[in-house]
C-alpha cells in the first residue's frame, strides 16, 4: 500500500511541475508576443490598386468569375493592399453595391459584383452575416480560398485590436454599446453608437477575466496600421472611369505616387500590369495612358506568353514594387 501511495504521490508531483512548466511558457510566450507589439512601429503610408472590373468578363461562368475575384482579394492581402479601386471602362455612374443587380451573367455589371465579392472577403467571418444577406453574386464566395488576415481571428486570438458590430442591445445609462468581436464574450466600449455599425475597437490592456463582459474602445479603422503596425484589410471604392480613380480620391492631396504598369512601359524589376485602355474615358483627353502616371512601367519584359492576365499582373507587379516601397519607408512595420 505505501508503495502505491508512493507512485501516485510522485505521479501528482510530476503532474504539477509539468503543469508549472506549461504555464511558464504561456507566460514567456505571451510577454515575447506583448515585447513585439510594443516594439512594432506603425506604417503611415497605404497602398492602392486600381482594375478594371471588366476583368470578370473574361471568364466563361458564374464560378469562374467569383473565383477569378477571390483571387484577386487574396493577391492584395498577400502585399498589405489597403485599397482596391474597380473602375468602370464604360463610364456608367454606378457608386454602390447596395441594391439588387444582375451580376451574375457573363456580361452583367461586373464592377459591382467583383466589388462585392471583394467586400464579402475581406469581412471577418463572424460579421458576415450581419453586413452580407444572401445574394446570387455571392452564391460562391463560400467556396473561396480565405483571406486569413490579420483582422480575421479566430474566438480564442489575443490582439490589442477587433473588429466588430455594434449589436442592438440596451445598455446601462452611462455605459457605452454592446458590440460582437467574435469572442467568446461580448465588448462594452465606451460610445453609444447605432446597432448594425462595423466598428475597429482596441482593447484594454488588462481585463477582467470572472467578468461578463470585456472591455475596450472604439478607434478610427487606420489605428492598427498607424499605431499597431498591423495590415487590417482592405477597403473597396468604385470609380465609374479611370479618371475619377484620381479624381475622387479619398486623400486630400490626392496620391502621393502613381504608378502605371505595361509593356509599353520602361523596364523595372521584372514586373507587369495589363495596359490600362483610355479611349473609353470621355473624361480624359488623352490617348497614351503614360501620361497619367508619375512613373509607367514595364514590370515583366521579354514575357513568354501575349497576355498577362490581371491577377496575375497583380502578383508580379507587387512582388518588384514592395521592395523599392518598403526601401522609401525604411523605418516602418513590414504591416504583417
Amino acid at each position: 500500500k505505501e508503495v502505491k501511495k508512493q507512485i501516485k504521490e510522485s505521479k501528482l508531483i510530476q503532474q504539477l511541475d509539468k503543469q508549472k512548466e506549461e504555464e511558464e511558457e504561456k507566460k514567456t510566450e505571451a510577454a515575447m508576443q506583448q515585447s513585439q507589439r510594443e516594439n512594432r512601429s506603425g506604417r503611415s503610408y497605404t497602398v492602392s490598386v486600381a482594375l478594371p472590373g471588366s476583368v470578370l468578363d473574361n471568364a466563361q461562368s458564374t464560378e469562374l468569375r467569383t473565383y477569378l475575384a477571390g483571387q484577386i482579394a487574396r493577391a492584395c492581402v498577400v502585399f498589405c493592399v489597403d485599397e482596391i479601386i474597380v473602375f468602370d471602362e464604360q463610364d456608367e455612374d454606378v457608386k454602390t453595391v447596395d441594391g439588387e443587380f444582375n451580376g451574375v451573367g457573363k456580361k452583367g455589371q461586373a464592377c459591382i459584383q467583383l466589388a462585392r465579392i471583394l467586400q464579402f472577403l475581406e469581412c471577418p467571418q463572424y460579421l458576415r452575416k450581419s453586413f452580407f444577406p444572401m445574394h446570387k453574386d455571392l452564391q460562391y464566395a463560400g467556396l473561396l480560398n480565405p483571406l486569413d488576415s490579420p483582422h480575421h481571428m479566430r474566438k480564442d486570438d489575443e490582439c490589442e485590436y477587433r473588429e466588430g458590430v455594434v449589436l442592438d442591445r440596451p445598455s446601462k445609462p452611462g455605459k457605452g454599446s454592446l458590440v460582437n468581436c467574435g469572442m467568446w464574450k461580448e465588448v462594452q466600449i465606451d460610445k453609444q453608437l447605432q446597432s448594425g455599425l462595423r466598428v475597429t475597437v482596441h482593447m484594454n490592456k488588462t481585463q477582467n477575466k470572472d467578468g461578463r463582459l470585456h472591455k475596450g474602445v472604439v478607434v478610427a479603422p487606420h489605428k492598427p496600421r498607424t499605431e499597431g503596425g498591423l495590415y487590417w484589410g482592405y477597403s473597396v471604392r468604385l470609380a465609374s472611369s479611370l479618371s475619377n480613380v484620381f479624381t475622387e480620391c479619398p486623400h486630400k492631396e490626392g496620391y502621393d505616387l502613381t504608378i502605371g504598369t505595361s509593356d509599353k512601359g520602361g523596364d523595372v524589376d521584372k514586373t507587369s500590369l495589363s495596359p490600362f485602355n483610355v479611349d473609353a474615358d470621355q473624361n480624359l483627353e488623352v490617348t497614351d495612358p503614360s501620361v497619367l502616371f508619375d512613373l509607367y512601367l514595364n514590370t515583366c519584359p521579354n514575357q513568354g506568353s501575349r497576355t498577362i492576365r490581371t491577377e496575375e499582373a497583380i502578383l508580379i507587379s507587387m512582388s518588384s514594387l514592395r521592395q523599392k516601397i518598403t526601401a522609401a519607408f525604411p523605418d516602418v512595420s513590414t504591416g504583417s
